[in-house]
């Protein structure tokens, strides 16, 4: 496979197991109003499209009811002032339960397509991702669930290339699945999930998400798992096509991104890098990222948080921004 450049020096890339990284202080945190008591923000996705980051994620609030929401701004900096819609206000998918959104264009359709989770895999569709109020009314892309599934399926992620359109999900269980249609029938048509990836449950949980490198022939599937102490960390595999083999990257506490391997020059306020998205060099279906500009946009958790005596609905999840360094 081919090696790549790094971020900030150039210098190759022999693993994506063990990179440094950079952390922003907390860039999106809940705003909690009477209809939205919010508690945690997650699972972000991000494009930036007419000089805007658009990120849509899920909240969960004190009843435990999970929602989407989104927001956006020109810079960085404005994140944590920037407002949040909470797409319960959209008169199509009203008070849902939907979570877990992807974000892109389909550019043969000239179409916006948000995939999210309702249990099944659902999608909207939009010609303007910038007005959260126009999103379509939940569609499913399966009849009914898939007959190789046991534990169940969540966290799913659309990638194409010339032929086929690819639908990836994981069952916080080990397994990494994949389904395909071809490009012209995209949403519809959907195969029979396949195993992708087949490790522990500790490696490949949940919150994959599978890239193209810009310039190369090669495949980045990035998922969580766990750590040795229980702390949440993403893992990485490559493979020369979306239909695999797909090659780990890395073993035990060496993973593609995990907080021992990451500065916090503002403080660490998360030993969990959990569930995110790669910053894109483009926002279509093609997935592609640039190897030498690598962010990660993720969910932490304060380490005070005692998550083992705390309903997971209630983990007061924040979002912050991985820069990639050689440090």
């Amino acid at each position: 496979m081919t090696r790549q450049p790094s971020a900030a020096t150039g210098r190759s890339i022999d693993s994506w197991a063990g990179v440094t990284w950079r952390s922003s202080d907390v860039l999106i945190s809940p705003r909690p109003d009477p209809a939205h008591p919010v508690v945690s923000v997650k699972d972000p996705t991000v494009v930036r499209w007419r000089d805007r980051w658009l990120v849509y994620g899920s909240t969960a609030d004190t009843s435990g009811a999970w929602r989407m929401f989104s927001t956006s701004f020109a810079d960085w900096s404005e994140a944590p002032s920037a407002p949040l819609y909470h797409l319960d206000q959209n008169p199509h998918i009203g008070d849902a339960y939907v979570a877990a959104p992807q974000l892109f264009y389909f550019s043969p359709q000239d179409t916006w397509y948000l995939v999210y989770q309702q249990g099944p895999p659902a999608y909207s569709v939009t010609d303007d991702p910038t007005r959260p109020d126009t999103w379509t009314a939940p569609r499913g892309f399966f009849a009914a669930q898939p007959y190789l599934l046991t534990q169940g399926w969540l966290d799913f992620w659309v990638i194409a290339d010339d032929e086929h359109c690819y639908l990836f999900f994981t069952d916080d269980n080990g397994f990494l699945y994949r389904s395909r249609t071809p490009v012209a029938d995209f949403p519809h048509g959907f195969g029979a999930p396949e195993i992708a990836i087949a490790d522990t449950r500790e490696n490949c949980y949940e919150g994959s998400a599978t890239y193209k490198v810009l310039g190369t022939d090669t495949y980045l599937t990035i998922v969580e798992g766990f750590d040795s102490r229980g702390n949440r960390c993403y893992r990485a595999w490559t493979a020369d096509r979306l239909d695999g083999p797909w090659t780990r990257h890395g073993s035990g506490d060496q993973a593609f991104a995990h907080h021992r391997n990451v500065s916090y020059p503002a403080g660490r306020w998360s030993t969990d890098i959990s569930h995110g998205e790669l910053v894109r060099a483009g926002h279509d279906e093609r997935m592609e990222i640039d190897p030498q500009r690598l962010q990660l946009l993720y969910q932490g958790l304060d380490p005070g948080v005692d998550v083992a005596g705390t309903p997971y609905p209630l983990l007061p999840w924040r979002i912050g921004l991985l820069t990639r360094t050689d440090e």
